[in-house]
């Protein structure tokens, strides 16, 4: 019996991304309001990243089921390694910022650290979804993306493993 290990990662990366989202939107809303500054770029970046990941994910769960031709299996590792890479420079950027800081004290502090925490572990998401997506590019090399992801049984998740 097969089992799409993907589908459950991009249920946690969705809701990982609203979570930060709502996270760093404080944040960026406490500067904007409060602070004669405006928000910190690595705050805006997670905020671009966090609403990129939605799109990307509904791209990478829902286009090999609904539109299997969308559902290249190039496209999709362009578009995993991609929001990979995002996390990555997101949760740096924010982490470098925060050790940066003379103090940090208080809710917006905490939120900022939780989102460079939930950041981490979305980026390691990615990681383990960019590399289901290369083993399976790997898999199906001579086959063309479309009829591969259907050989492969890619219905949800943009990557499927037997189990």
């Amino acid at each position: 019996m097969a089992y799409n290990l993907a589908f459950p990662l991009r249920i946690l990366q969705f809701l990982l991304a609203i979570i930060v989202l709502a996270l760093t939107s404080y944040v960026a809303h406490w500067y904007n309001t409060r602070t004669i500054s405006p928000s910190p770029h690595s705050i805006n970046f997670l905020i671009f990243t966090s609403v990129w990941t939605l799109l990307s994910v509904l791209y990478l769960g829902l286009s090999p089921s609904y539109s299997p031709r969308a559902a290249h299996k190039h496209a999709i590792l362009a578009v995993d390694g991609l929001t990979c890479l995002f996390w990555l420079a997101g949760w740096i950027a924010l982490a470098a910022f925060l050790a940066g800081l003379l103090f940090c004290t208080g809710h917006v502090c905490g939120a900022a650290k939780a989102a460079a925490v939930l950041g981490v572990l979305e980026w390691l998401l990615f990681v383990v979804t960019t590399t289901l997506a290369v083993l399976h590019a790997l898999r199906t090399r001579g086959a063309s993306g479309t009829k591969a992801a259907a050989a492969a049984g890619v219905h949800d998740g943009g990557v499927h493993t037997g189990v």
